[in-house]
């Protein structure tokens, strides 16, 4: 390989780095109801049934997001009141089959002419990458109790890794630590 094949490889390599390393966190968007003020929420309570359950049953992944939910909405002041809160959490969890289509430059000019590389570049060749993934999509939502209005979402929308499946309640706690890392309210006194 000549120093200006090795250069272009060594470049291309570092750009795939960095964009697979930016690719490696779900990606969290939030958005506040302005009409309403979190100043007149101490409390909580989940929905009944939740988004996450389709049976009459309280589900696993409803079971480890509430959980997580209870423990990050307490961490900021709010207190669980079943029987009259202010806000009612609601989730939305969706797995999506997803594919991916990316084409990369090789390093060889020419093709058919392979002569000319070290002459004269042609035009470049491209390896085009197919991949299959799924991709999750975690919404969780805080409802006005009285006006049923929504105040807070967050979403998170990531790819969804073997280890994620493999280790679901620790990568729930993750994803919905990521997601209340955005909120910016806690609850007064």
């Amino acid at each position: 390989m000549s120093g200006k094949s090795a250069m272009r490889a060594a470049v291309l390599h570092t750009v795939l780095l960095v964009l697979a390393a930016c690719a490696s966190g779900p990606d969290i968007r939030t958005n506040a109801n302005p009409n309403l003020s979190f100043d007149n929420y101490r409390t909580f309570a989940f929905f009944d049934p939740l988004g996450t359950d389709q049976s009459q049953y309280s589900s696993l992944l409803s079971q480890s997001l509430k959980s997580a939910t209870r423990r990050e909405l307490e961490s900021r002041g709010y207190r669980y009141e079943p029987s009259s809160p202010d806000l009612l959490v609601n989730f939305g969890a969706r797995i999506a089959e997803k594919t991916q289509v990316t084409q990369t430059p090789t390093m060889g000019y020419g093709g058919y002419y392979g002569y000319r590389g070290a002459f004269y570049g042609g035009w470049p060749a491209y390896q085009t990458d197919v991949r299959q993934y799924k991709e999750g999509t975690l919404n969780i939502d805080l409802v006005d109790a009285n006006r049923r209005e929504l105040a807070w979402e967050g979403v998170a929308v990531g790819r969804v890794s073997q280890k994620a499946l493999d280790d679901r309640e620790a990568a729930i706690n993750n994803v919905v630590s990521e997601i209340f890392a955005e909120f910016p309210y806690t609850a007064t006194r």
